[in-house]
């Protein structure tokens, strides 16, 4: 365990990849101890991502990407600007909605800050809001992006944990809407405090045709609803309201309807059965492809080159950390480590409740360290087993897991949103690390309420009858 560990840790201090550190390690431990020929480190490697769910990874993916080079993330900005602008400290309002708007696309928090964060950054700039402000609540509300669905840490998790993704997905929304209120909260504060005005003027139209997008996009489950008590098939019934959607859309011209249907499509084809979690990845994609090739006419045949060699590159990037995570995984398995951990912790205490406030301390301290994907499939091999004897719900478990990655996405040496916004905004990685501290109040908030009250998490995937 010592060759192990020791070994990782030391080779991430001098500044190796987390994923070449962990499959480095890995080789060591079986060259020294011999337990297993070396060609199982490429057999658990193809085992690590010979997975369907994992198929969802490329095209969650690919469909921000899209989304990005179609321009809905500007479509996105303009319709929060109309909706919350008028607000005290509008544009930092602003900053919150566009992140769950986006978030309900990219699934990743570093998709929602490199693509709509950097244009809130630089509104806010313009409107003479002080930087830090800017990075401190793009930070805070990207963490948002793997909380409501589609997740990519979600996706991880599940294959890891055995766990429905689907349930995962609405897991997610009852915390996700908590901690949209917890920051727009803050931001009203910070506003009274520092004298922040609004930065668009009230404009019943504009706010009124800001609703107005929210009440079609709304209206189109509930028509579905209505239309199937005719007799009317589902399958009809859907087809009906999109294409009344986009008969309306197109007659109206809203700014942002039909990029505010791609959650509403996703969760509503997983709710239907009509797709899995991973089959709406596709769904996904295929939805911004008709967004920005028929509906906006935005995307260029060059866009849509250069947003799949990122998709490629990302992927490739995840993928690599998985499979050397799979290995180092097996292998914590293997030497007992894992068991031994075990052990220690329930030596400490056997309460689910005290377990629960040492694992977010651990993982709060592993996601400053360690890229969340990696992390997780480290992570949950060792501390799930143990929850399941404590009696501590998986979906519930996975939450709590999720959130504390994202909190150390933000945090020095290794926090991804935090360097990413650092080059973004042209700040220090330590000013960009002060500008972000006011903002884990209500993250950690966020993060006591969903670990001390399970039922914000497991509420509405028990309603749906996804988990008991």
């Amino acid at each position: 365990m010592l060759l192990l560990i020791g070994s990782f840790l030391g080779f991430m201090v001098i500044g190796v990849p987390v994923a070449i550190a962990m499959f480095v390690a890995s080789g060591l431990y079986l060259l020294v101890y011999g337990i297993a020929p070396d060609i199982i480190i490429a057999q658990r490697m193809i085992a690590g991502v010979e997975s369907f769910p994992l198929l969802a990874v490329p095209f969650f993916i690919l469909a921000g990407n899209l989304m990005n080079i179609a321009g809905v993330t500007g479509r996105i900005y303009a319709f929060a600007v109309a909706l919350v602008g008028w607000m005290k400290g509008g544009l930092a309002q602003v900053n919150i909605i566009g992140s769950v708007i986006f978030s309900g696309m990219s699934g990743t928090a570093l998709a929602d800050a490199a693509g709509i964060g950097t244009i809130e950054i630089k509104a806010m700039r313009d409107h003479g809001y002080p930087v830090e402000a800017a990075v401190g609540v793009t930070a805070a509300s990207a963490t948002l992006g793997p909380i409501f669905p589609p997740s990519l840490p979600f996706v991880i998790y599940g294959m890891m944990a055995n766990v429905s993704i689907g349930a995962l997905f609405m897991a997610g929304i009852v915390p996700g809407v908590v901690m949209t209120l917890l920051m727009m909260i803050t931001v009203a504060i910070m506003a009274y405090r520092k004298g922040w005005g609004s930065d668009a003027p009230f404009e019943v139209r504009k706010l009124f045709a800001a609703s107005l997008e929210i009440v079609v996009v709304l209206a189109v489950p509930l028509s579905i609803w209505l239309l199937t008590l005719t007799g009317l098939s589902l399958n009809l019934s859907v087809g009906v309201a999109l294409l009344a959607l986009i008969a309306v859309d197109w007659y109206f011209d809203f700014s942002a309807v039909m990029a505010l249907m791609t959650p509403v499509i996703l969760i509503g084809g997983m709710t239907m059965g009509w797709f899995t979690p991973t089959e709406a990845a596709v769904a996904a994609v295929i939805w911004s492809l008709f967004l920005g090739l028929v509906r906006y006419r935005s995307m260029t045949f060059r866009g849509l080159a250069k947003a799949s060699f990122d998709t490629i590159e990302t992927t490739a990037s995840v993928l690599f950390i998985v499979t050397a995570a799979s290995v180092f995984a097996w292998l914590l398995t293997v030497s007992q480590a894992a068991q031994l951990l075990s052990d220690a912790i329930l030596a400490v205490t056997d309460n689910p409740w005290m377990f629960l406030l040492l694992v977010n301390i651990l993982v709060l301290i592993v996601g400053c360290f360690l890229d969340t994907i990696a992390a997780i499939t480290i992570i949950v091999p060792i501390l799930l087993p143990i929850a399941l004897r404590l009696g501590i719900d998986p979906v519930h478990f996975g939450l709590i897991i999720t959130l504390n990655l994202m909190i150390g996405l933000l945090h020095p040496p290794l926090g991804m949103v935090l360097f990413v916004l650092s080059r973004v905004a042209k700040l220090s990685v330590e000013r960009t690390t002060i500008a972000i501290l006011p903002w884990l109040i209500p993250l950690f908030v966020a993060l006591f309420v969903i670990t001390f009250v399970p039922a914000v998490t497991l509420w509405l995937p028990t309603q749906m009858g996804l988990i008991r």
